[in-house]
């Protein structure tokens, strides 16, 4: 940086912020590190005792801190979202839709390793809606060398890190097992909460089946859904290891590539994921355990996001849940806003 009459800084950016006081008023910010001087900011600079001004001196090679977030921008940035205007060097990102957040977290850590510069965001594989701020972006000193920029952009590869997948509206089809339920022993208090949690999105529920216990009628049930158009099919209760509980079986009997029986979560350890593939669609088919029912949040929150934008489950990212995947059933309730599911 360098010192300049501040009458000569009209076009300079500023290094520092420049604070104004007024007795019994006000103490704060009068212009930020980074601002460009104009024309008219003179007499004020002037009326705070400004008489010269440290400004940023630019050299081949190195770029201000404006310039390198926007090349952080770039390098994060994805479809569906925006960059706000910068302030103080920072860039954050705004979502333009309800959606699953991605991150490709190996290029997340490489960027953030190179030191002088940082990336915040939010978790990835939860849902954000439209206006939620995704990431911030920023480096650490006023200025930094161009090659290291160029460097985190080969780092971070070509895809963008950050993407951002809209739900889609689906059918669903729901397969209520549990011959109690289908003779009106008890009253089904499972399907209120599955319409419940599937109206945060887009879609509708197609029907409802009542197979009872019947290990052929509960697989021919969840075929006539994906025949009519299913595009997902969830089957509740009857997911335990008893021997007349015959979900698991069902679904296995449609020839459904079984994903995972079972999770590293509580709740939600019986659950099943499942892919049924015929004819260019796939269609998931979930076995969900009774916690589903009565449990604040469960697995069932947090695969539901992930299937709703189209986004793929493989196992070794249901086994991954074990680290977060103890909900604590706190007495108020935040989730997604605590630790419940983050890796």
């Amino acid at each position: 940086m360098k010192e300049i009459r501040t009458e000569d800084a009209v076009g300079h950016i500023l290094c520092h912020d420049i604070t104004q006081i007024i007795k019994d008023k006000k103490k704060g910010v009068l212009f930020s590190k980074g601002h460009v001087v104009r024309e008219e900011d003179i007499p004020v600079l002037l009326s705070v005792g400004k008489e010269h001004l440290f400004v940023w001196e630019k050299k081949e090679g190195i770029l201000h801190e404006n310039d390198a977030a926007r090349i952080l921008y770039r390098i994060c940035a994805g479809a569906h979202m925006h960059g706000t205007e910068i302030k103080e060097g920072k860039i954050e990102l705004v979502a333009d839709c309800n959606g699953l957040l991605k991150i490709r977290r190996d290029a997340l850590l490489r960027v953030n390793s190179l030191g002088e510069m940082m990336i915040a965001s939010r978790h990835g594989d939860f849902p954000v809606k439209k206006g939620d701020k995704i990431a911030g972006t920023r480096i650490i000193p006023l200025a930094i060398e161009k090659e290291k920029m160029e460097k985190a952009a080969d780092c971070a590869g070509k895809e963008p890190i950050f993407s951002l997948l809209p739900f889609l509206p689906k059918k669903t089809g729901i397969v209520t097992t549990g011959s109690e339920i289908r003779k009106g022993l008890i009253q089904d208090t499972f399907t209120p909460v599955l319409r419940e949690k599937l109206a945060e999105y887009p879609g509708e529920i197609i029907g409802q089946t009542l197979p009872g216990d019947d290990r052929e009628q509960i697989t021919s049930d969840i075929l006539r859904f994906i025949d009519n158009g299913a595009d997902m099919v969830i089957c509740s209760g009857g997911m335990s290891v008893d021997p007349d509980d015959r979900t698991p079986g069902a679904i296995k009997d449609t020839g459904a590539r079984i994903v995972t029986y079972g999770a590293p979560v509580l709740p939600g350890a019986m659950l099943l994921l499942a892919y049924y593939e015929k004819g260019g669609r796939t269609v998931p088919v979930l076995g969900l355990p009774g916690c589903v029912m009565y449990a604040k949040r469960t697995v069932f929150d947090l695969i539901l996001p992930r299937i709703m934008a189209d986004d793929p489950i493989e196992a070794q990212e249901i086994s991954a849940l074990g680290e977060g995947g103890l909900c604590l059933n706190c007495d108020v309730c935040t989730f997604p806003n605590c630790g419940f599911g983050k890796l």
